[in-house]
């Protein structure tokens, strides 16, 4: 059951990988199947975001009780996405990459769709940065001489 906890937190905006790592470590769950799972849900949610964010936002937009909320999810990602735009695809992976909240893959899918990034290249790069704010979060919730041996 630890295992479904970990895999669903993953995908929760804001909490993301940055959450389930931790929570993994936490209810004492091996570092490969916490990081395995992680990841995985992490991404779920990332090709649907790129490819319908912009018409789920069009149609939130006809109604007047939700169009402040599209609207503020796209300023929130307008306004990440001058971090990313100078250095395309390796900008959005260091961006999704560092664990700092408001930097997970759910904002980077969605500046990539914004940027209307090429769907391949938005993929590998929220993809890299997740893996880099995987290693990074292992590191800080197993241990870095633990997850170092674990690598060895």
């Amino acid at each position: 059951m630890n295992y479904i906890y970990v895999f669903f937190v993953s995908m929760v905006p804001f909490i993301e990988i940055r959450g389930s790592i931790p929570l993994g470590a936490l209810l004492g769950l091996p570092f490969p199947a916490c990081f395995l799972l992680s990841v995985l849900g992490n991404m779920l949610p990332v090709p649907f975001i790129i490819l319908f964010i912009k018409k789920i936002l069009s149609f939130m937009k006809r109604f007047p009780k939700l169009a402040p909320i599209a609207n503020f999810v796209e300023e929130h990602g307008s306004k990440r996405s001058d971090k990313v735009t100078k250095f395309a695809t390796f900008g959005l992976a260091l961006f999704v990459g560092i664990p700092l909240p408001g930097t997970g893959a759910w904002t980077g899918s969605l500046i990539a769709a914004l940027l209307d990034m090429k769907f391949g290249y938005a993929i590998v790069s929220v993809f890299a940065g997740v893996l880099l704010a995987g290693f990074i979060m292992s590191g800080i919730s197993y241990g870095f001489l633990g997850f170092l041996s674990f690598l060895a």
